[in-house]
């Protein structure tokens, strides 16, 4: 069996801390290396200060026992000789209770301690008294080597007992470790005032960031007039100045664009409307007269009493059912190419035919239809691209959604809902319906991409979407005037 490669749990790990410092923000990462310095400087301060405090301990209870141990000589030495023994064992602690630093055993013979006050401890001051000792891991980590000192006591020339001198350096390092917490209380809240410094000053110095990003977003939404407020900041401002440019640029190419897309929309209605004009022109009467031809010959044939009757007669019927045939297909083609109403009859008039014929083919479903005060027209582009956008909607409504109820609202916007100046408010219409709905991802059929490329070229907005309580909505906003320059939207007050 071939051995399993181990997998690099180190290059994981390291792509797992990569991944998960990226999640965080700019100013979130720069606190972090913020905090993580300081704690460094607090364990190298807290390390130094154990260093510091290990040798200041060793240094005083050293001193301490030292002088202790003269002391108490001095003192067994002034022991009046007609003293009786147990009096100076007692005595003799007494006389020794300022001594710090250690703690002074009074013994007999036996080694046994004598009363209970022949123990001295250090602990002589009422803000000793007070501190308490200090925790057990902080005095393992300061205390010295506990040293000791035995001293005879003579009296009448004879030994009676000894004082063992033992080094305490209890309250020693109580009074580091008050001393400690004190400074440690200091810097926590001095680390914790710069750290809140720091996040508001992070937050004014990226502030621009937030800027940069929802003129970003702006600009994905193609709002080509947003501008960004100029920084202070020597680095943000060149990225300011570079990001206007960049939306005046976008903007006059979307201007260009929307020009060319209205031009070519144009170009082609008016071809489409030289051609329905010659259709219905040259190619109409040509068919009316071929109709009325026929229509006499029909009438001669009529008359005849000889065997050719019936062959005529015959003849001439095919030929007014062609006729008549294409004669539908010349008003079907007029149709397609443009509405000879278009023009001629309101748009808002063209609109409710439009919807009144689909109600009268369609009795099973509910439609409805609404609209503002609308102009008369708003010239052939946009008048054609209206109707033929809410012509597509209602026939895909009907084929494909199976509704019960479609409501059609048409009218205009104001200028305020808009983040672009026009010099007429745009024209909206919405399309909703209770059908089936239409799927997220679905793919666009030519009729919906032929409404979108054609609303788009005009600079409008086509949006087709699922509606929360089922069924469709469509939307198309069209731009009804020229494009105006405005004052610009700010999107970075910060400076």
């Amino acid at each position: 069996m071939s051995a399993v490669r181990p997998q690099p749990v180190a290059r994981l790990s390291a792509r797992s801390l990569s991944a998960l410092w990226y999640r965080h923000s700019i100013r979130t990462q720069l606190l972090i290396i913020v905090i993580a310095i300081e704690i460094a400087a607090m364990l190298v301060g807290a390390a130094v200060t154990i260093l510091k405090a290990r040798t200041s301990t060793r240094v005083e209870i050293e001193a301490s026992t030292k002088l202790a141990e003269p002391l108490v000589n001095d003192a067994v030495r002034l022991i009046h000789d007609d003293t009786p023994a147990r009096q100076v064992l007692e005595n003799l602690p007494l006389q020794l209770r300022f001594l710090r630093h250690v703690r002074i055993s009074v013994r007999d013979m036996q080694g046994t301690a004598i009363t209970p006050a022949a123990t001295v401890t250090a602990a002589d001051t009422p803000a000793e008294i007070d501190r308490g000792p200090a925790p057990a891991w902080f005095y393992a980590l300061i205390a010295p080597p506990i040293e000791s000192r035995v001293i005879p006591i003579v009296a009448n020339g004879r030994q009676i007992g000894s004082v063992l001198i033992v080094s305490e350096p209890g309250d020693e390092i109580a009074e580091v470790w008050s001393n400690t917490v004190a400074l440690g209380f200091v810097a926590l809240s001095l680390n914790i005032a710069v750290i809140g410094s720091l996040y508001i000053l992070f937050g004014r110095a990226l502030a621009p960031l937030t800027g940069f990003n929802r003129g970003l977003a702006d600009l994905e939404r193609r709002n080509y007039q947003v501008r960004l407020a100029t920084s202070k900041a020597r680095e943000f401002a060149t990225l300011t100045a570079r990001f206007n440019a960049l939306a005046e640029a976008l903007e006059i190419a979307r201007a260009e664009n929307v020009r060319l897309g209205h031009r070519l929309i144009t170009a082609q209605d008016d071809e489409r409307k030289h051609t329905a004009l010659e259709l219905h022109d040259e190619v109409g009467p040509s068919l009316f007269g071929l109709k009325a031809t026929a229509t006499s010959i029909a009438n001669v044939a009529g008359e005849r009493f000889d065997g050719s009757r019936a062959m005529l007669t015959e003849r001439v019927n095919d030929m007014l059912a062609i006729i008549e045939h294409l004669q539908a297909i010349n008003r079907n083609l007029l149709n397609r190419l443009r509405p000879m109403a278009l023009g001629h009859i309101p748009l808002q008039d063209l609109v409710a035919q439009v919807i009144r014929d689909r109600a009268r083919e369609h009795p099973h479903i509910a439609f409805s239809f609404s609209a503002a005060e609308l102009a008369r027209s708003y010239g052939d582009a946009v008048d054609l691209t209206i109707y033929r956008c809410i012509q597509e909607s209602l026939t895909n409504a009907i084929r494909h959604a199976e509704p019960r109820n479609v409501v059609v609202t048409l009218g205009q916007t104001p200028d305020g809902d808009r983040s672009i100046a026009s010099a007429a408010s745009p024209i909206e219409f919405i399309i909703r319906d209770d059908g089936r709905g239409i799927a997220a991802d679905a793919p666009r059929g030519f009729g919906l991409q032929g409404m979108h490329e054609r609303v788009r070229a005009l600079g409008g907005e086509f949006a087709i979407t699922p509606r929360p309580e089922g069924g469709t909505s469509v939307r198309v906003l069209i731009p009804t005037g020229e494009w105006l320059p405005v004052a610009v939207t700010k999107t970075n007050e910060q400076e």
